[in-house]
């Protein structure tokens, strides 16, 4: 339990960072300096007020200074993380997977809300979060087998290792390239912008985490997600349906954590079925 609770409060700190990192990055601005300010009044925060959630509780979610409402989004994001990170660490331990996961969270919760607030999915996450997974890989093995049957039916066969980054290279390329397939193909027919390459990249980074099928699992659950609730919202809110744009990487993002943490199991299930 030891380990859960510092799971907790390390997540509530990298939150606190990713905070940062969703205010600052859709500006193209520094996540190093300067140092934590108001984005209302621009007064830098003492370190006293900006200890992860528990500032927020105190100050009854206002700044010190010029007494403006501080965004919901600051504690949210603290809590889904540190809770994430616990969830992970309890059924993982403090492992090398325990660690690849909790990255791959923190990632997709920064996404999640700066889709959602700026319709931005920062390059610094996508790609490189591309990066990350792809580096992972040789010694994390990608839980897919796709490229292993593919290859194998081509006559390859490669060693463990270079199989797994032969999984995440899969799971990189082919979701993303049939999204972005899909937007072209509307953006041609349509003749405006269905899909943006953020979305691209970020299945890119999925797919490098979690291989072809979570990737399309992760898909096919967002665009349900997208839909479904997209379509209420634009009915309840009464915006116009053909100008909405709707925050596409914040489905995305949440069915990705979905996938990660509960993918296999909903695959294998579905599998049992056919």
């Amino acid at each position: 339990m030891l380990e859960v609770g510092l799971a907790f409060v390390f997540g509530l700190l990298i939150g606190s960072f990713l905070n940062v990192c969703i205010y600052r990055w859709p500006l193209d601005l520094s996540v190093v300096k300067p140092r934590s300010y108001c984005p209302q009044c621009q007064a830098p925060i003492s370190w006293y007020d900006n200890v992860p959630l528990l500032s927020y509780v105190l100050l009854q979610g206002r700044c010190r200074e010029c007494g403006k409402r501080i965004s919901y989004r600051y504690p949210l994001v603290e809590l889904l993380t540190g809770g994430f990170f616990a969830w992970i660490v309890w059924h993982l331990g403090l492992t090398l997977g325990a660690a690849k996961f909790c990255i791959l969270v923190a990632m997709l919760i920064a996404l999640m809300f700066t889709d959602l607030e700026e319709r931005i999915l920062p390059d610094e996450f996508t790609l490189g979060g591309l990066l990350i997974g792809l580096g992972f890989a040789p010694f994390l093995r990608v839980p897919d087998i796709t490229a292993h049957a593919v290859l194998g039916l081509m006559g390859f066969e490669l060693p463990a290792r270079a199989m797994s980054v032969a999984e995440a290279l899969f799971g990189a390329i082919v979701p993303a390239g049939t999204l972005w397939l899909g937007g072209w193909l509307y953006e041609k027919f349509r003749h405006k912008e269905g899909l943006g390459l953020g979305d691209v990249k970020m299945m890119a980074m999925v797919g490098a985490f979690l291989g072809i099928r979570g990737a399309l699992l992760t898909l096919i659950l967002g665009a349900m997600a997208g839909s479904l609730i997209g379509m209420i919202y634009i009915k309840v809110t009464k915006q116009d349906m053909g100008s909405y744009q709707l925050p596409f990487g914040t489905f995305l993002a949440a069915t990705a954590i979905f996938s990660a943490m509960s993918g296999p199991k909903v695959i294998d299930w579905y599998s049992s079925l056919l």
